[in-house]
């Protein structure tokens, strides 16, 4: 049997490295999630048929994981895949941080450090990585405000419990059985988990729900270790790798390093900067309706749809790709500008358009779009309202002063569908809309997508 199991571990390792192989493309992902799928339940067969005892309560897990899990992909709409994706990851970390308490309290801390270290490293990134995405889930959900809380003194407090916990790790493994001092340092995890992730703003919350992926990767395979168990150690191994290069490349993609972004409390607007300045001295704002904007589409001759999470919140991707499709049988270019923090998590735009069919070749990252906006005749904006803000350009005084955007601005004419002048999740105005080649078309971004499907096919 155990000659079965090892290769039944070996298939499902080869599985999860071929669909992250095929996730890395749009056009494959689909394959690639299915290919995972089927090596997890390999897997999860294999550890099972490894238990002599205690099936009630394993027939009981999987019935209740499969049900949520079910209900959660069918049920949870687009606009909240992001809420999901750091809820799951956190319950992902929580199991690793309960196991390796489980089997430090059960083995009363007798353990050699080639299991102390493992168990100890597991319990505290896999608590921290809990809490945080527990934080990461409300902020998402609105539950609490997506703005940085911050107080005096909060990166030293952070720092002070940091070191605590490593110097409670390295008691514990030089002194044995501490049961107390062990929960201790585990409530400790899951407070830095909370402090670490609240005074980080909104708009760096895909680059925070890809860093909590990665603590959980490691944190999993820390457990394999803890467990024996080679398939958890691969799968863990797998996702702290990617995303740690995820986390990295976003960053970079915004233009700032990973400290940067975790401990700049970036996104809380500075009162008198000049981004704010501008909309509150009174510039000047041009709004239009659908039937102005449907000629100014249909005559165009190239498009650039740039979505952002008005879209998500409105689900209207098949109105926009209805839109393309009536603009490109009137011999419009059409084209989409992919930001690679748009949105509320890593690709929330690619997930969004697929989901309306949107063609692969049609999705242009940040970089190969920039250069042709300034031969482009329309920009729509649909909704994506940091990742085009100029003041990230042109104002060092702007909180997103240095990030990369999607230069709107650059094309001859702007389109920005839009529900209000609300500031968007950064909490920073933006004075693209005051621009005078800017018409804004205000109201739920489905309804106007459908409204200028209807005028276009009037023109």
């Amino acid at each position: 049997m155990s000659v079965w199991i090892t290769l039944a571990y070996l298939l499902a390792a080869v599985c999860f490295i071929l669909g992250l192989r095929f996730l890395s493309s749009p056009r494959t992902a689909r394959r690639g999630n299915v290919i995972a799928a089927v090596g997890m339940g390999v897997a999860l067969l294999a550890t099972a048929l490894q238990v002599t005892h205690n099936w009630p309560y394993i027939i009981l897990g999987v019935v209740i994981g499969s049900v949520v899990g079910v209900a959660g992909a069918r049920m949870v709409k687009m606009t909240a895949i992001p809420q999901m994706v750091a809820l799951f990851n956190g319950v992902g970390g929580g199991a690793a941080a309960l196991i390796s308490t489980a089997d430090y309290l059960n083995s009363a801390g007798g353990q050699g450090p080639s299991v102390l270290i493992p168990v100890v490293f597991s319990a505290v990134v896999g608590s921290i990585s809990f809490a945080g995405s527990m934080v990461a889930f409300l902020k998402l959900q609105e539950w609490m405000t997506g703005q940085p809380i911050t107080y005096p003194g909060q990166q030293i407090v952070n720092g002070v419990i940091a070191l605590g916990i490593v110097g409670i790790a390295v008691y514990l493994m030089t002194t044995g059985s501490l049961p107390a001092f062990f929960v201790v340092m585990v409530i400790l995890g899951l407070v830095l988990g909370v402090a670490f992730v609240l005074p980080i703003g909104g708009a760096d919350m895909p680059v925070v729900i890809s860093l909590l992926n990665a603590f959980t990767g490691l944190a999993a395979a820390a457990t394999g270790f803890v467990l024996g168990n080679t398939v958890l150690i691969v799968a863990g191994a797998l996702v702290g790798a990617s995303g740690t290069l995820l986390t990295l490349l976003m960053s970079r993609a915004m233009g700032r390093s990973i400290g940067n972004v975790l401990f700049s409390a970036f996104g809380s607007a500075r009162a008198g900067g000049a981004a704010l300045a501008l909309g509150a001295e009174g510039g000047t704002v041009r709004s239009g309706s659908a039937d102005d904007v449907a000629v100014l589409l249909a005559y165009a001759r190239s498009v650039v749809i740039v979505p952002g999470y008005g879209l998500a919140v409105a689900q209207a991707q098949h109105a926009v790709r209805e839109l393309a499709d009536l603009l490109e049988k009137r011999g419009v270019e059409v084209k989409y500008a992919i930001h690679p923090v748009a949105g509320r998590m890593p690709g929330h735009m690619n997930v969004l358009l697929a989901e309306a069919n949107v063609p692969y070749e049609q999705l242009y990252e940040m970089e190969r779009i920039n250069p042709e906006l300034e031969r482009t005749d329309v920009a729509l904006v649909v909704g994506a309202n940091d990742t085009t803000n100029p003041a990230a350009k042109e104002t060092p005084s702007s909180p997103i002063y240095g990030m990369p955007i999607i230069e709107v601005d650059h094309a001859a004419n702007v389109v920005v569908l839009k529900r209000s002048m609300a500031a968007g999740f950064a909490g920073v105005d933006n004075p693209l809309y005051y621009n005078p080649k800017t018409t804004m078309l205000f109201g739920d971004a489905k309804k106007s997508l459908t409204d200028l499907v209807n005028a276009v096919k009037n023109v």
